[in-house]
């Protein structure tokens, strides 16, 4: 599985493309969508070496801590609160430069400084979020929105 996780590529839209075929691979050959997200998880943080990329799974009209990978998180967010349940709430993806300047940012770590929040939908209704942390300002632009918006489509025709 390591040479998984070896993606190449010069420029950050290369290792995205190097790593779509092997997680659909990866995704498509597994039914459980907590397992799913779990591999997603490490891929994405070995890979990219992102602080923090977690999943947080709609639950009784609450964001639930789901499968992570990195430091202690938040386990529940409410809907509308913090950038997870902003982007839950709009349905849409959010990209945050500076997370202090986002209005009701929910700190789960002072080492988070950007952020990338992506809605997974079944039939137009979010059901989960991915969330990625990084430790650097401005980390998160619209090639990791397009490419993170497609790999998490591989998770959601598993449930």
């Amino acid at each position: 599985m390591q040479e998984f996780i070896q993606a190449r590529g010069s420029s950050k839209e290369e290792l995205y493309n190097s790593l779509l075929a092997p997680i659909q691979d990866l995704l498509g050959s597994e039914t459980d969508y907590i397992a799913n997200m779990a591999n997603l998880c490490s891929v994405l943080k070995e890979t990219f070496h992102f602080y923090w990329v977690g999943f947080y799974i709609v639950r009784n009209n609450e964001l639930v801590l789901g499968p992570f990978q990195g430091g202690l998180a938040c386990t529940r967010i409410g809907y509308g609160k913090g950038v997870c349940g902003t982007s839950w709430k709009e349905g849409r993806a959010i990209l945050v430069e500076d997370v202090d300047q986002f209005p009701g940012h929910i700190a789960c770590s002072s080492y988070s400084k950007s952020e990338i929040v992506i809605p997974l939908k079944k039939q137009n209704e979010v059901w989960a979020v991915l969330d990625i942390d990084s430790d650097k300002f401005a980390h998160f632009d619209s090639v990791d929105e397009k490419y993170l918006s497609q790999i998490i489509g591989y998770i959601s025709t598993s449930i």
